[in-house]
């Protein structure tokens, strides 16, 4: 079915959600640290998750709770 009309809803189009590989080194010492955190993470909620299955939730959080940086992101 063709669709040649213009409609204005309230949902605009998805972005993008193709997944990005991204290949980083950690110190030592932050790689244990994100390890102790997925092990508090599995015995807070009884499920065991890789630390790369963990860090982008902590990314999205820790740049959202940036207020500079939302701040920069809307004068954009």
């Amino acid at each position: 079915m063709e669709r040649n009309v213009t409609m204005d809803i309230k949902l605009d189009r998805l972005p993008d959600r193709s997944p990005v590989r991204l290949t980083i080194s950690l110190a030592p010492d932050l790689h244990q640290a994100l390890a102790d955190y997925a092990a508090l993470y599995a015995e807070t909620y009884g499920e065991t998750e890789r630390v790369a299955d963990l860090v982008p939730f902590m990314l999205r959080g820790f740049l959202d709770s940036d207020r500079a940086f939302a701040r920069a992101q809307r004068e954009r």
